[in-house]
């Protein structure tokens, strides 16, 4: 491990929120975090809504591509950060790191759809995100 802190954002597909958790921590970090993402039941590409609202946060996801969770790096990692309330996780009991759960916005249970409805997400994860490399 480097001597940076590190975390792993992990969702269901790896497609959408820990691909755009990871994108807005790369740009906030600068390179003072070892950031990885994952998904429980990786899916096939990533979201392009969410792409284009992480892009328009002036982070970029667009060279990701969805991977399941590598157990070494579970262990490994100083942070698990499980995004969304579907995820289902836990650490191996040799893991040296802690797990927390951000139960996310989630728009569409108000009717909203798409963009606006990603614009919503990366917000609401963009501020977790601060609030995480504050307490790092």
């Amino acid at each position: 491990m480097t001597a940076h802190p590190s975390v792993l954002f992990v969702c269901v597909g790896n497609g959408g929120k820990s691909q755009m958790a990871a994108a807005l921590a790369e740009k906030h970090a600068v390179g003072q975090l070892e950031i990885h993402s994952a998904g429980t039941k990786p899916g096939t590409r990533l979201n392009a809504e969410s792409v284009e609202a992480i892009a328009e946060a002036g982070a970029d996801m667009s060279h990701g591509h969805p991977k399941g969770v590598d157990p070494q790096l579970l262990r490994e990692v100083d942070r698990v950060i499980v995004l969304g309330a579907d995820a289902q996780l836990e650490l191996p009991d040799d893991a040296r790191g802690t797990l927390e759960r951000w139960v996310t916005d989630e728009p569409s249970h108000r009717g909203i759809e798409g963009l606006g409805r990603m614009r919503l997400i990366r917000d609401d994860i963009d501020a977790r995100v601060r609030t995480l490399l504050g307490e790092l």
